[in-house]
């Protein structure tokens, strides 16, 4: 039987408002690909990002525009080839992998190795706000062990004292998304280490970046931005300590795993992230970041409301998804 796929434009409520450094939203605009075969249904869920030049709707075309391929047996290798990296890509990628394992019977984490899949302790997010603001949300969550800090403006010190004051047990990873620049980035991150920072996140902006080939690392730094494929890996050796792969960001499952593998062999930590999505787009995220040095995959924890059947959240530990979700 003929493949058959549908893709839709879904919003999902954020809890409160979501800040960083390039703006807020309140709501998580996501699309979902539905891929069915013989009597199976395979999905996947992207969310098309601003900061990438994405639009949901330039998003939803660039899907539509492979339905042809799709219907003909595309596989997840050609699609590669196919496709550039971004969440048109991640969205049909993860889908496809999701049909594999329905069609097959064998779950996706016995395909990619990560045989037995664990809870993961994940990072929990804290908008980018005034300090006072930033330590309430701070004292709020400071039974977690592991949160992350939106930074990224001319208050950055009183924020980082502000939080690390109102959470003292957890550890701390800044993301300052690309908000820091080369008259700031050193003092900064000497005053990071000072507080105990855990690692700091895409200081500066991506392509501008070189000037941390220069300066002390007192605090791991770890790319996001300025990494989407393996390919990237190379030119960031000796910039940054740790990459934070999301598959938006790489184009789904398929890539992601390439960029880990050829990370590790360069040296670089580990870091899985994400947009923020449902449990749908967590799905595959969870698998990939088995053995992850850092784990923030906390897009569900940030809405409203998260689709159904979603992943379990016990906390700050994330389960692996159930099949019936996806893989």
């Amino acid at each position: 039987m003929a493949r058959v796929i549908s893709v839709e434009a879904e919003r999902f409520p954020i809890a409160g408002t979501f800040t960083i450094s390039r703006g807020s939203k309140t709501e998580a605009e996501v699309i979902t690909v539905t891929i069915g075969e013989n009597g199976h249904v395979g999905r996947g869920e992207c969310v098309p990002y601003k900061r990438y030049g994405e639009t949901m709707e330039g998003v939803h075309a660039a899907i539509e525009a492979m339905r042809g391929r799709i219907i003909g047996g595309i596989d997840r290798t050609a699609l590669l080839a196919a496709m550039p990296a971004g969440a048109a890509r991640n969205a049909l990628d993860c889908a496809l992998w999701d049909l594999e394992a329905k069609l097959s019977g064998r779950p996706v984490a016995d395909a990619i190795g990560a045989v037995s899949p664990k809870a993961l302790e994940t990072a929990y997010t804290l908008s980018l706000a005034e300090p006072e603001a930033m330590a309430a949300q701070a004292r709020a969550n400071a039974s977690r062990p592991l949160l992350k800090v939106k930074i990224g403006g001319d208050n950055d010190m009183a924020r980082i004292r502000a939080v690390t004051e109102a959470a003292p047990q957890s550890r701390i990873i800044l993301d300052a998304n690309e908000g820091w620049a080369d008259d700031n980035v050193e003092a900064n991150l000497a005053f990071a280490a000072e507080y105990g920072i855990a690692l700091v996140e895409q200081p500066l902006p991506a392509g501008k970046d070189d000037i941390l080939r220069r300066i002390a690392h007192p605090v791991p730094v770890c790319a996001d931005e300025s990494v989407h494929e393996a390919k990237n890996l190379e030119a960031l050796a000796g910039l940054y300590d740790a990459v934070n792969i999301k598959l938006d960001k790489s184009g789904g499952l398929t890539e992601a795993l390439i960029l880990r593998n050829r990370a590790r062999e360069l040296g670089f930590g580990i870091m899985v992230g994400c947009m923020v999505g449902t449990s749908l787009a967590m799905a595959p995220a969870v698998l990939l970041a088995q053995g992850a040095d850092f784990v923030d995959l906390d897009g569900p924890l940030l809405l409203a409301r998260d689709r159904e059947p979603g992943l379990v959240y016990q906390g700050s530990l994330v389960s692996p998804p159930d099949r019936a979700l996806w893989g």
